[in-house]
Formats: C-alpha cells, structure tokens, sequence
C-alpha cells in the first residue's frame, strides 16, 4: 500500500503525517507513506488545497486533517 501526504510543510500537514504514521502503526497494514511538497506533483494528483491524503492512487482528504480513525478505516 503506498500513502501519500501532500502539503508544503506547514503545521496542519506535518499534523496529517503523524497522525498517518499513528493509523498505520496502530492498524498493522504494511504501508510505503511519503510526503509530497512540490506544487505541481500534487497538483498533477488533482489537488488544490493542502493537507491532503492519498491512498494506493486514490484521494481520501482535502483541506483538512483526518482523524486517525479515519484513517484506519481507508487502509483496512
């Protein structure tokens, strides 16, 4: 499974990557997280607000922080 956190860096997305880290660690589900902070590459997934969640090439959040149960529920 391949998860993508998208945003430049700012304290809602560094947010977003712990609490992605957190439901991944706490589901067991292995799972490659990276962070995306180039502009075009996010724009390129068709997102225009950051943070953002990408599961296996599909987009689970924008604009927001998910919550961790959130979270576990898109990765199980």
């Amino acid at each position: 499974m391949e998860i993508k956190v998208c945003g430049p860096g700012c304290p809602s997305c560094e947010q977003a990557q712990k609490i992605v880290e957190a439901a991944v660690a706490a589901t067991g589900v292995k799972a490659t997280i990276t962070k995306v902070t180039d502009f075009q590459e996010i724009a390129k997934l068709g997102i225009f607000s950051t943070p953002a969640v990408v599961v296996d090439g599909g987009v689970k959040c924008v604009g927001r922080v998910p919550k961790q149960a959130e979270i576990e529920g898109w990765i199980r």
